[in-house]
């Protein structure tokens, strides 16, 4: 298939099933999906191109513009080139925890970036202070545009429209599908639409130990992406059935599985949804059809993840060492 731009080759990811990593007992399929495999390397694809076509649409932005978001990571990418792509530029404001191969990704795509060293005062997060940046950014250049994937409503409608049509398309029968949380515009997506057109699938949310989306205490966490440390406009409502939290040595011991029984290198988001699968497993009724979400590819973390003397530095020696 000949498609007319890298932009067009968007979502319509594969299904692919673990069947070594979950091989089947009692009827039970697990079913990855490879959102690692859209263009730029995550799930993030779908809503960053979704909010940028809508804002061409509504005439808000075209060449030249100047697009401003906060992201640590994926987003950021995804957004770099994208804007690259239709010829505007993209500020994307970042904070310590963002990776050095992140940067560089970004930078490649032509992004400027600007660094928010300290934490906002009042919350000790780096979420709020870094959304101040964007703030005074978007004062400063006038006719930018901010996507505030936040709380944009094309950030759950891409997985509405896309993640979870694709999902419920390819099995007919959908009896769970795990998937990762930081905006929660994936698995509010997925729930929107599995309440109209798969009212028996059950949404299963997985957030970082750490993480106070769901409730829970406040911690260190050590990666991007997966968490936050306040609760974004999408997870103020409950859209999920069921909800975890994976500590972040059990999210390398399960990224590291993936990778030696599947041959699927996937980060660490990526790592708390096969944790959850297999907590849920033996749960689970006999017959059960299950779709994991893989959000993004493992080798933006080679320096972390996929390390053996990082892991050592961070974790001990309990998780199981690389081949070779």
């Amino acid at each position: 298939m000949v498609n007319d731009s890298i932009l067009a080759i968007i979502g319509q990811t594969p299904l692919v099933r673990l069947s070594r990593l979950f091989e089947e007992r009692r009827g039970i399929r697990v079913y990855a999906k490879l959102e690692l495999m859209n263009p730029n390397g995550s799930s993030k694809d779908r809503p960053a191109a979704r909010i940028i076509d809508q804002a061409i649409k509504e005439g808000r932005i075209g060449p030249g513009s100047v697009v401003v978001e906060s992201s640590s990571g994926n987003m950021a990418i995804s957004l770099a080139a994208i804007c690259s792509y239709h010829g505007m530029k993209f500020i994307c404001v970042i904070d310590p925890k963002t990776s050095e191969q992140n940067i560089k990704i970004m930078k490649a795509y032509g992004a400027e970036i600007e660094f928010v060293a300290e934490p906002d005062e009042a919350t000790g997060e780096f979420l709020p202070a870094r959304l101040q940046r964007v703030q005074e950014l978007l004062q400063r250049l006038p006719g930018s545009y901010w996507p505030n994937q936040y709380a944009n409503d094309n950030n759950y409608g891409a997985h509405y429209e896309g993640t979870m049509r694709e999902i419920v398309d390819e099995l007919g029968t959908v009896d769970y599908v795990v998937g990762g949380v930081s905006t929660c515009g994936t698995m509010l997506g997925c729930s929107l639409y599995a309440r109209e057109h798969s009212p028996g699938t059950k949404l299963v949310a997985v957030d970082a130990e750490g993480s106070v989306i769901f409730g829970g205490a406040k911690g260190p966490r050590v990666f991007p992406g997966l968490g936050a440390g306040i609760v974004p406009p999408f997870g103020q409502s409950k859209f999920m059935d069921i909800s975890m939290n994976i500590p972040e040595r059990e999210m390398v011991a399960c990224c590291r599985k993936l990778v030696q029984k599947e041959s699927i290198l996937a980060g660490p988001s990526s790592g708390a949804v096969i944790a959850a699968m297999s907590r849920l497993y033996d749960q689970i009724p006999s017959g059960s059809a299950c779709a994991v979400i893989l959000h993004d590819r493992g080798e933006r973390y080679m320096d972390t993840v996929y390390s053996d003397a990082w892991v050592e530095q961070k974790f001990g020696t309990a998780i199981p060492p690389l081949k070779g």
